[in-house]
């Protein structure tokens, strides 16, 4: 899966001239954390929540609210903006994206045409790598049966189990494979269409394979 398959490609962008005040406006309205900064169609920064909340001078005295106003309403958000944008191109695997923005520590990479000076195609950021990966690959919010199995850490065993899900018919929705963080323990989660798994389980347990029904709490 490459970045151009997950990300938003309708981008509320600002132009540098934009006042501080009505990027907070818009901030507000759409519920962002960050606004990419356009002149002609070439990205020049990005102005994030924090530079905003930083703008803003202390309201302590009396009668600053309509000062601070006044002040943010003049002010524009090449001021304050941030120029040294890390981007990336539209072809990038996800999880080359994904790895980039963990190492960098940011939650928002633009997508450019040509990867440093080309027209802006789109933004990914943390959201979109949950809702359009994450939660496809884990089956969130489709209804069905999860099951657990332990200790899956060789392909013998793992063809094992799928040979008794395809004896029941059982279909799968998702099936994901991963390794519990602190050990060396691989797990296999399955999950099925069917809200009874009671007969795989059966099947599974007397093939002396661990497993356990996952609790569906979402």
């Amino acid at each position: 899966m490459k970045v151009k398959d997950i990300m938003t490609t309708n981008v509320v962008c600002i132009t540098p001239d934009t006042s501080v005040l009505k990027a907070a406006e818009i901030m507000k309205a759409h519920r962002f954390e960050r606004l990419p900064v356009l002149e002609k169609d070439r990205l020049k920064g990005i102005v994030t929540k924090d530079r905003l909340l930083k703008a803003a001078p202390s309201q302590s005295m009396p009668g600053m609210d309509e000062f601070v106003h006044h002040l943010l309403g003049k002010m524009s958000v090449s001021e304050i903006m941030e120029t040294r944008v890390i981007t990336i191109g539209p072809d990038m695997p996800v999880e080359t994206a994904v790895a980039l923005g963990q190492d960098k520590k940011i939650g928002c990479l633009p997508v450019l045409e040509h990867e440093n000076h080309g027209r802006l195609l789109g933004i990914v950021t943390t959201n979109d790598f949950f809702y359009r990966i994450l939660n496809p690959l884990l089956g969130i919010g489709d209804s069905g049966l999860r099951i657990k199995v332990a200790n899956c850490d060789d392909t013998n065993k793992m063809r094992a189990i799928l040979d008794i899900i395809m004896k029941h018919d059982g279909k799968i929705l998702t099936m994901s494979y991963s390794r519990i963080s602190d050990r060396l323990e691989k797990q296999l989660i399955v999950h099925f269409e069917s809200e009874d798994a009671g007969d795989i389980v059966k099947d599974l347990e007397s093939s002396n394979i661990e497993v356990e029904i996952r609790e569906r709490e979402i």
